[in-house]
Formats: structure tokens, C-alpha cells, sequence
């Protein structure tokens, strides 16, 4: 079936009212649960192959945390479903006032390369649980993961309900030339850009999951073993290859030898003195990104790490660097962090406020004097104070960026909102009838106009 019948399939099933029940919501969310649950050792599988994720990496970001997100939709849902009651206004009495949640119909899930199962998922459960239809287009670059997610979908929906489609670019067009009622995009800034200018064509309203350059702010004060213990586990997850990873170090120079040290250190225990040596320790997606990094550290002051092999790149420390450097202008993704001395907090806030709004901003400090005008004056996606990534962990905390690091949020209770029209309702009663608002006019319906609407 080529991508038009898809498209076409799929609104035809979606108007024949199939996902509307609850009864069918959370019998499909069950299917994905037990289908991952059941396919999990070949999902540890295919992540190896395709990232060199070990057992507990690919359990605990891509796994796991995909059945945690089902368990609390399924556990939510009812209530999610049900109208919203809200106050009605005097001018509008007597009557009730409430929300209704609807699906928009067919979506498209465009899913990236570097947790390619959560983040093909994550947003799949929250268009399954809102009552949509989807057809969801992994990435090219993770191909055994690809393959093995369009198994899985196809053994347990219909294709006119849920659909895989496979391919790289041409096919990537090709949807993107559909007309869909909802388009859930992750990747690139680059691509991004793209997917919305396509949406565009049919007012097709979008979320846009992107990345940037997610700064760490370290001051004197913090606690500075657990500080290099937790931004060593943010950025060297997956191998640096992680949206929300701490992108680049701003460090009050005086504690900036303690915490080198302290950095080191945990990277020893996390990996070994040879980290290139060890099974857990992930690869990079591909050649072209491999020398990418390896081009971007080239002629930086290295105080640890740099060596690689195999497509992996140790865990990498970069001193002195300029914020003109070639590493400050593009988001890094992988497991290199240069580091930047400051001795006022205005250097970090000034130089985060004039580039790109980043998805994620981490700081680490006791004082909250700091903390508040950190909040206050940095534009952000969402973040964490004194730790990294675990702000994206939470089914409570919705997950987005800010304009050039996205729009939209999903996660928990999110999700199931992103994918679903809330409709206004007024529902009024016909026992009795407020004749102030019809014709003819007069100065008493004035009157009455005016203390309705003051």
C-alpha cells in the first residue's frame, strides 16, 4: 500500500468512530504495553546494534521508561477523557460550562534516530490514548530498530489504525506532502523548519520536539562531587547523543580545578580507565557524525579524553574554550564538554540570553538568589536545579522546548492533551429565557448590559 491509500485508509477508520471509546483507547494502550514488554529482549537487541546502548542503558531511558508512560496513561485516562467543568458566567446563566477533549483525527510521528524507540512511543501512547489514528516514520539512521518497531506495531494493529512506514528522505517527503490532522515531530532545528512549512500548506498544527545548545551553570557553592557525579551521568548518556544533554560547562573559575577533578572521577567509576574498552559504553550513530566531533575538537586545549575508536569517542573535557569556538556554534551531541570560566553570574545569563533559547538549562548552587534569577531571567525549555535530564523523567513535568528549541509538550497527562481539540461547551438550560440581550433595544437593557458585563 503506497503512502496516499495510507493516509487515505486511515481518515476513512478514524471517521467510522473506531478510536473513539475508551473501552478501545486502553485495550490498545494494553497491546503496546505487552508487546514491549514481550519484545524487550530484542529491543535491548537491536539498540546494541544500532547504539551500542547496553542492557540497563536501553532499559532505563528507551524500555522501561516507555512502560512507565502506558502504565500512567492507562491509569489516567477515564479521567482524562471526561468533560472539564468549568464556572460559567453570570451574562450566560443559567447554564453549565465545560471542556470536552476530542482527537484530531489522523496523525503523522516522525521519530529520531537517537532514542529511537522512547521517542517513537512516547508520543504514540499519548495520540493512542486521545483517540487518534497514527502512522509513525522512524529514523533511517537506526535501521535494526526501525525494522523491529514496524514488527512489533504490525502484529498487534491494523495498518489502517496504527502504521509504520520505513525509508529515509524520499519517504519522509512523501508524508510530509500528505494532508494529516496532527504532525508530532523530533529531531533537528533544520528539520523542523521543514516539517512546519509543510504543515503550513494545510494549517496542520504541529509539535516540534528540536534540541540546542543546553547550558550548565556550576557555582562556588555548589556541591561539586555530586554536581560532576550528576552532569557526567546527563552528558555521557547514550554517548552525549541525547537532546537534553548538558551541551557546555559555565563554571566559576575558582572551583573549575576541583570540579575537573571530581569530573574525572566519576567517569572512572562510571566506565573504567578505558572507557572505549567498556561493553556499556555507547557508540556513536554513524561515520559522518563520528568525524563531525571529532572535526569540532580538533585544535581545542584537551584535558581529558579525545581518543576514539570504532565510532566511539571517549568522554572528553575541553578547557580554555572561546565562545567563539567552532564546538559553541552547533548543538555537540556527543561526549565532549567544553568548559567556560566566569567570575559574575551576569556572563552566563547575558551570553544564554543572546543565542538560540535552549531546550534545557541546568544549575547547580545553594543560593537561591541565584536560583530565582536564573529562573526568571533565562528563556528555557524546562530544566533542573542541582541535577541533569531528570526534569524529561517525569510523567508530571510536561516535556518541550521554546521556540528555536520547539513548541509543544507531551509527557504524562501532556501527551494525552497535545494530541486532543479541548472544545468549549455551553450547555444551557431552556426553562427559562434572559430577554435583556435581544431586540429592540433600551436604555434599561443598557443599564442591565452594563452590571452583567462590568
Amino acid at each position: 500500500m503506497n503512502i496516499v491509500e495510507l493516509v487515505q485508509k486511515q481518515r476513512e477508520y478514524y471517521k467510522n468512530h473506531h478510536t473513539l471509546d475508551y473501552t478501545f483507547r486502553i485495550s490498545a494502550l494494553k497491546k503496546l504495553k505487552d508487546a514491549l514488554i514481550n519484545y524487550q529482549d530484542d529491543l535491548k537487541n537491536v539498540l546494541y546494534q544500532d547504539l551500542g546502548k547496553s542492557s540497563f542503558e536501553a532499559f532505563l531511558t528507551e524500555i522501561g521508561v516507555s512502560i512507565k508512560e502506558i502504565s500512567f496513561m492507562m491509569k489516567h485516562l477515564k479521567k482524562l477523557m471526561k468533560p472539564k467543568k468549568v464556572r460559567t458566567s453570570l451574562v450566560d446563566f443559567p447554564a453549565k460550562s465545560f471542556r470536552l477533549a476530542h482527537p484530531y483525527g489522523v496523525s503523522l510521528i516522525i521519530s529520531p534516530w537517537n532514542y529511537p524507540v522512547y521517542l517513537t512511543f512516547a508520543p504514540l501512547i499519548g495520540t493512542i490514548a486521545a483517540g487518534n489514528t497514527a502512522i509513525i516514520k522512524p529514523s533511517n539512521y537506526s535501521p535494526n530498530t526501525s525494522n523491529l518497531i514496524k514488527k512489533l506495531i504490525n502484529e498487534i494493529y491494523p495498518e489502517e489504525y496504527i502504521a509504520v512506514v520505513l525509508g529515509g528522505r524520499e519517504e519522509n517527503q512523501a508524508l510530509l506532502e500528505q494532508k494529516f490532522d496532527y504532525i508530532f515531530f523530533t529531531g533537528s532545528t533544520h528539520v523542523g523548519k521543514l516539517v512546519m512549512e509543510k504543515a503550513s500548506k494545510n494549517l496542520t498544527p504541529v509539535s516540534l520536539e528540536l534540541g540546542g545548545k543546553s547550558p550548565t551553570i556550576v557555582t562556588k557553592d555548589a556541591n561539586l562531587k555530586i554536581a560532576a557525579r550528576r552532569i557526567a551521568f546527563g552528558k555521557l548518556l547514550n554517548s552525549g547523543q541525547t537532546c537534553v544533554a548538558p551541551d557546555y560547562l559555565y563554571i566559576d573559575k575558582e572551583i573549575k580545578d576541583e570540579f575537573i577533578k571530581h569530573y574525572k572521577n566519576s567517569v572512572k567509576e562510571f566506565y573504567g580507565e578505558i572507557p572505549l574498552d567498556n561493553p556499556n559504553y555507547p557508540k556513536i550513530i554513524n561515520k559522518r557524525h563520528f568525524e563531525r566531533l571529532l572535526a569540532l575538537i580538533d585544535g581545542e586545549e584537551i584535558i581529558m579524553g579525545g581518543e576514539s575508536k570504532n565510532q566511539q569517542i571517549a568522554p572528553t573535557l575541553l578547557d580554555n574554550v572561546k565562545i567563539d569556538a567552532s564546538i559553541m556554534q552547533e548543538e555537540i551531541f556527543g561526549p565532549i564538554l567544553p568548559i567556560i570560566t566566569f567570575s559574575d553570574i551576569l556572563e552566563p545569563i547575558t551570553y544564554i540570553n543572546n543565542n538560540p533559547h535552549p531546550l534545557a538549562l541546568y544549575l547547580f548552587t545553594e543560593d537561591k538568589t541565584i536560583q530565582n534569577r536564573i529562573l526568571k531571567e533565562c528563556n528555557f525549555g524546562g530544566g533542573c536545579i542541582n541535577d541533569t535530564i531528570m526534569q524529561v523523567a517525569s510523567d508530571y513535568l510536561p516535556f518541550g522546548g521554546v521556540l528555536e528549541s520547539g513548541m509543544g509538550a507531551y509527557h504524562g497527562k501532556a501527551s494525552f492533551e497535545t494530541f486532543s481539540h479541548y472544545r468549549s461547551i455551553i450547555k444551557k438550560s431552556t426553562k427559562f429565557d434572559l430577554l435583556v440581550r435581544y431586540h429592540p433595544m433600551s436604555s434599561l437593557k443598557e443599564k442591565l448590559a452594563r452590571f452583567f458585563l462590568k
